[in-house]
């Protein structure tokens, strides 16, 4: 049996998987065990836990393999720097000791971190590199049900490439086309981050859920001043007002000249109207450019199934767009899209390509649900709640969703920790907090008494597969909250004109449908299919929510506060239970009720992590 272990590391979401022949068997993010969020460091506990699936040591292993080339990526940096020269001098001086201590000699470096796991490890000649957007476009492929696609990877740069078009076929994967920073969709995504006020690299996902507020009427002037966008969704970015290419800053002074106002600091000013136009005004030119690029390659090179990967394609509703225009009859996202995902695109490459091992396509992906990081059986979890002196109690599988489906009919909010966690960004019903999606309050009582977050921040339905297309305007699986699509018009409750005119926050408020708490103020929402195949135990408990209440669908958001990873252990679980609003927790069978709890075990959980 052949393993491989690919790493991503020492930028942002730094990971480990493993497959073994082929096959996906873990994979897992660092800052689910570190606790701290986006971990940049060498993944050592998610390389500890993907080894401990099969019960592998590092000497055991065949193949390693790193997510990208650090000399190309040096290549880059020091080409950057002498083309802005004398420009970017401090940045040059801050970035230049690390990558020559760390990063550039890194196939050493990755071998002494090997080493500290197993001190028989000796072979450094087994450690590979893959290309960045190779790892990506692996890592959406080869796992997608498709024998032959399109491949689009979006991101912010990798080593010199920020836009690539690959095909995939069979077991073979071919990059054709690409774009070189400093040209890049997601660096422009995050000078618009930065620019609102909100961190780089975590919070995109923000500016995308604060877009619907606003109209997008800076749209015209970006095309006009910032991107050269071409028919065919290639571009350049007019480099005058932007800083990250060697600067400590995304924007300069000429940036927030453009839009007659200074960059936001969230400590000292509240979101306003113009930070919602904002938002909408850079959504909406990132769809444009999307949606150019998907037509362009669908016309050129007539293949039905498009695969995406990178950062961007975690742009939900620039996704949906591509489907709601079906520019490709088949559209498959990797869950992991981002940098962490890297990790199983690397090992997954050098499986197919660089050994030249065939490919089983099967009709559903490879990803299996996307639950391949650690469980905990009946056992580990009894003694972990014991040792922090929970209160709970053991109910039969029948009994515990009965009752669960009854207490969310009530509008109890619910941390619902069972099977395996999550891979990538988005909590799919393993590691989630959970509510009824038809109470009125639902979305602003989790935001602030639950997530102590943005009131404006949207939640995700789960809905079951079976019910799918009658109660949205989709008619295909979204496992991986990846698409957004309308709820149907027979559920929506239509805005007056003077509910149209609100401020934008102010629509929050309005009942936009029977399920107001995942319907967003465009009446779309960020779907998650619920399969009885990857996940039985939570396809059961939304079963039995519909038929106590006629509504196959809860709310579903990541077991987590702001600023926090989301949860891992049991220990994760009941602190944040035991730090926040949430009514009840369920780990597996167990139910713990937050009145029965010893209040001395309550956290303050509003302070505990660097907000994002």
């Amino acid at each position: 049996m052949t393993s491989i272990l690919g790493i991503s590391a020492f930028y942002h979401d730094s990971a480990a998987a493993l497959i073994l022949d082929g096959k996906i068997v873990a994979a897992a993010q660092e800052e689910r065990f570190s606790r701290k969020k986006h971990d940049e460091r060498y993944p050592s506990n998610a390389v500890d836990y993907v080894l401990s699936e099969n019960n592998l040591k590092i000497s055991e292993i065949d193949y390693i393999v790193f997510f990208e080339k650090p000399f190309l990526k040096f290549e880059r940096l020091l080409e950057t720097y002498l083309a802005f020269a004398p420009h970017g001098f401090k940045s040059f001086s801050m970035s230049m000791p690390i990558w020559l201590r760390e990063k550039l000699f890194q196939k050493k470096f990755l071998f002494e971190k090997l080493k500290q796991h197993d001190a028989n490890f000796n072979d450094i000649e087994k450690i590979y590199f893959s290309e960045h957007h190779y790892s990506h476009a692996a890592s959406a492929f080869f796992p997608s049900p498709f024998e032959k696609a399109v491949i689009l990877t979006l991101d912010g740069v990798g080593e010199w490439a920020t836009t690539t078009v690959a095909i995939g076929e069979k077991n073979k994967l071919k990059m054709l086309k690409e774009i070189y920073f400093p040209h890049s969709i997601g660096l422009l995504y995050s000078a618009f981050t930065y620019y609102t006020g909100f961190k780089v690299n975590s919070g995109e996902y923000k500016v995308m859920g604060l877009a619907p507020y606003g109209e997008p009427k800076y749209k015209d002037l970006i095309l006009e001043k910032l991107i050269d966008l071409k028919e065919d969704g290639s571009f350049r970015l007019n480099m005058k007002y932007f800083n990250y290419a060697t600067g400590l800053t995304m924007t300069n002074k000429k940036f927030s000249k453009l839009f007659n106002h200074p960059v936001r600091d969230p400590k000292k000013e509240l979101l306003t109207q113009f930070h919602m136009d904002i938002a909408a005004s850079i959504q909406a030119v990132t769809e444009e450019i999307v949606l150019r690029l998907t037509s362009s390659i669908a016309k050129e090179y007539k293949i039905k199934n498009l695969c995406l990967a990178g950062g961007v394609a975690l742009n939900c509703v620039a996704n949906g767009k591509i489907l709601k225009n079906k520019i490709f009859e088949n559209i498959w996202i990797q869950p992991a899209a981002g940098d962490a995902g890297g990790s199983l695109g690397a090992a997954l490459a050098l499986w197919h390509n660089e050994l030249s091992q065939p490919r089983k396509i099967y009709s559903e992906d490879q990803m299996q649900g996307s639950y391949l990081g650690p469980s905990f059986s009946d056992e580990e979890i009894e003694k972990k709640l014991i040792e922090l002196n929970a209160k709970f109690k053991k109910l039969s599988n029948d009994n515990l969703i009965e009752t669960v489906a009854k207490e969310l009919s009530s509008e109890k909010t619910i941390g619902w920790f069972q099977g395996r966690m999550e891979f990538g960004p988005r909590a799919l019903g393993g590691r989630s907090i959970i509510a009824d999606p038809r109470s009125e309050k639902m979305q602003k009582e989790l935001n602030l008494k639950v997530k102590f977050r943005e009131s404006f921040r949207p939640f995700a339905p789960s809905v079951l597969i079976e019910d799918v297309s009658q109660w949205f305007e989709i008619d295909r699986e979204s496992p991986y909250m990846l698409l957004v699509a309308d709820v149907k018009k027979g559920i929506q409750i239509p805005m007056s004109e003077e509910n149209k005119n609100l401020f934008g926050i102010d629509k929050l408020n309005i009942k936009k449908s029977s399920i107001p708490a995942v319907t967003h103020v465009d009446y779309s929402a960020r779907i998650q299919t619920v399969h009885k195949k990857t996940n039985p135990k939570y396809h059961s408990l939304i079963s039995k929510f519909k038929e106590l209440t006629g509504c196959p669908v809860l709310v579903n958001t990541s077991f987590n506060v702001r600023g926090e990873p989301i949860v891992c252990s049991i220990e994760d679980a009941f602190n944040c239970f035991m730090g926040t609003n949430l009514d009840i927790l369920v780990c597996e069978n167990f139910i713990l009720y937050k009145g029965e709890q010893d209040s001395s075990l309550k956290k303050n959980y509003q302070s505990k992590f660097d907000l994002d």
